[in-house]
C-alpha cells in the first residue's frame, strides 16, 4: 500500500472527523456524519495496521478515533437533572430500602439503653463505682447541661457533625464484617443508658430528656440508618441470591454510597440542631418540637418519596448503563 497516496485520498474525511469531534454541539445530521466517519476511519486504521502497524500515521489515526469516541460516548448528563434525580429518586429509595432494619435497630437500641439505665438507677453500688458523690453531682447538675453551651455554637455544631459522621462511617465501612455494627450500637446504647440512669438516680431524668431529645431524635436515627446500610452489605455477601457474591456486594455497595452521601446532609442538619437549638433559650417544648419536626421530615421524605421511587424501580443504585450487566448464577 502506498501510504502517501492513501493519505491524500482520505485526508478530507479525517480532517472532517476532527472538526466534528471538536464541536461543542452537534446537529442530528452532524452526529450521524460523525458516526459514519468514525466507522470509515476505523476501517482505514485496520488497513494501515495490516501493512505498517507501528507507523506514524497509525498512531495519528488512533488518536483521532479516541477523540471521536470520547465525543459520542462521553456526553455528560445535565447536572441540575442529576441533582434532582438524586434527591427525588435515588436517595429516598435507598433510605426506603432500609426502613424496617432502621426501625429494628432503633427498637433494640432503646431496649438496651433502657435496661442499662434501669440497672444504674436501681443499683447504688453501680452509682458508687462510677465516681464520688461530689463528681457525679457536678456532672448531673452542671456539666451535662454546660456541655451544650461551653463552645461557640458554630464550632460545636461542626464538632458534633464530625463526631457523628465518624461513628456513621465506622458502621458503613466495617458493616461487612457483621460484627462491628452490633458492637458500636451496643457501646453507644450502653453509654446513653448509663448516663440516663445516673441522671435518674439524682432526680434529673427530665433534664436528661429535655437536652437529649431536640437533636438526639434525628442524630441517633442517622446512626441507625448507617448501621442498617452496613448490615445490608454484610448480608449481600452472606446471601447473594442468584448473583455472584462480588456482583451482589458491588450492587449493595453502590447503593450504600448513595446512603452515605445522604447521611452527610442528615448529620449536618442534626449537628445544627445540637449546636444552635439544644443550648438555646427557647422553651423546652419548642426545642423538642424542632427536633421532632426534623425527624418527621425525614420519615415523610423516606416513606412518601421513597415508596414512590421504589415502586418505580429505583433502588439507589447506578443506572443499568453505568452499573453494567450482572452475571447471574443458578
Amino acid at each position: 500500500m502506498d501510504i502517501d497516496a492513501f493519505t491524500a485520498v482520505h485526508q478530507h474525511d479525517w480532517k472532517r472527523l476532527d472538526e466534528l469531534s471538536a464541536k461543542r454541539r452537534l446537529t442530528g445530521a452532524e452526529a450521524d456524519e460523525l458516526l459514519v466517519l468514525y466507522q470509515r476511519t476505523s476501517t482505514h486504521l485496520s488497513m494501515i495496521r495490516s501493512t505498517a502497524p507501528e507507523g506514524q500515521l497509525s498512531a495519528a489515526l488512533s488518536t483521532r478515533l479516541s477523540r471521536a469516541r470520547t465525543r459520542f460516548t462521553g456526553a455528560r448528563s445535565n447536572f441540575t437533572e442529576d441533582i434532582a434525580n438524586f434527591f427525588v429518586l435515588a436517595l429516598p429509595a435507598a433510605f426506603y430500602r432500609l426502613r424496617w432494619l432502621t426501625v429494628i435497630l432503633g427498637a433494640v437500641f432503646i431496649l438496651v439503653s433502657w435496661l442499662f439505665g434501669a440497672w444504674v438507677a436501681g443499683s447504688p453500688e453501680v452509682i458508687r463505682a462510677m465516681g464520688s458523690d461530689e463528681e457525679l453531682r457536678r456532672y448531673v447538675e452542671q456539666d451535662f447541661v454546660n456541655y451544650y453551651s461551653e463552645n461557640p455554637n458554630a464550632s460545636f455544631a461542626g464538632m458534633v457533625w464530625t463526631n457523628n459522621a465518624w461513628i456513621a462511617a465506622q458502621c458503613v465501612a466495617f458493616g461487612v464484617t457483621g460484627v462491628w455494627v452490633p458492637f458500636i450500637l451496643y457501646m453507644n446504647a450502653q453509654g446513653v443508658g448509663m448516663s440516663g440512669g445516673m441522671m435518674a438516680a439524682y432526680g434529673e431524668l427530665d433534664t436528661f430528656f429535655l437536652y437529649i431529645l431536640p437533636h438526639g431524635l434525628m442524630e441517633i436515627t442517622a446512626i441507625f440508618i448507617a448501621g442498617a446500610a452496613g448490615l445490608r452489605i454484610f448480608w449481600a455477601w452472606v446471601s447473594p441470591g442468584r448473583m455472584k457474591r462480588s456482583a451482589s456486594l458491588a450492587r449493595e455497595g453502590r447503593s450504600l454510597i448513595t446512603v452515605a452521601l445522604g447521611l452527610v446532609l442528615v448529620l449536618f442538619i442534626s449537628g445544627l440542631v445540637e449546636g444552635f437549638v439544644t443550648p438555646s433559650t427557647l422553651p423546652h417544648w419548642a426545642r423538642i418540637g424542632i427536633g421532632a419536626l426534623v425527624l418527621a421530615a425525614y420519615w415523610v421524605y423516606t416513606l412518601v418519596l421513597g415508596k414512590r421511587a421504589y415502586d418505580a424501580g429505583e433502588r439507589g443504585d447506578l443506572g443499568q448503563f453505568d452499573a453494567g450487566e450482572v452475571a447471574r448464577t443458578s
